[in-house]
């Protein structure tokens, strides 16, 4: 997988965590450092063992799947994609300022669903793991805790259209995966 995708894959993933990000921002207004840095931990951490956990899911059956493997991977992207852009439009969520432990580890497996799904893909496309989940848990830490700086000083004018790009990214992608293995592109 080129480096760009791999960015773009990990912005698309990060953006479930950015949205969570800015309403703890919104919730906690002047958010100290360590939670900010807390937050960014929980989500880029889990974002980046999530891929590794669906990367050796899908490397155990890919020899039965091989022929058909970029059309699941297409839908996979495709479905997260379209699910984030639903929730795009859906009504706003209670915000929480909480970051108790039991908290932070419910969306962080909430908000990384997505990433081991992608980590399947990932093993259909034969990907360097540990370096593509390195990428990912980096950029969504730094996502997150911009998230929650910007949510404390923008509030949720941008919330859903983070969302909304994240998800067209992540079709975006997966089109892209198609069209390569049916080689067109």
């Amino acid at each position: 997988m080129d480096p760009i995708s791999l960015v773009l894959i990990s912005v698309g993933l990060a953006m479930d965590a950015f949205c969570v990000s800015i309403c703890k921002g919104l919730a906690m207004r002047k958010p100290p450092i360590k939670s900010m840095l807390i937050i960014g931990l929980w989500f880029g951490g889990f974002q980046g063992i999530m891929p590794i956990i669906g990367y050796y899911l899908g490397t155990s059956f890919h020899s039965l799947i091989q022929d058909f493997d970029h059309w699941i991977a297409f839908f996979l992207l495709l479905l997260i994609g379209l699910n984030m852009i639903r929730e795009s439009f859906d009504e706003e969520k209670e915000q929480d300022a909480d970051i108790y432990p039991t908290e932070m580890l419910l969306l962080a497996i909430a908000t990384s669903i997505d990433a081991l799904a992608i980590g399947i893909s990932l093993a259909m496309d034969s990907v360097d793991i540990i370096s593509a989940a390195i990428v990912i848990a980096v950029i969504t830490f730094a996502i997150s805790v911009f998230g929650v700086k910007a949510g404390s000083i923008f509030g949720d004018r941008y919330n859903k259209k983070a969302e909304l790009a994240g998800g067209i990214i992540l079709i975006l992608i997966g089109v892209k995966i198609l069209l390569e293995h049916l080689g067109y592109l």
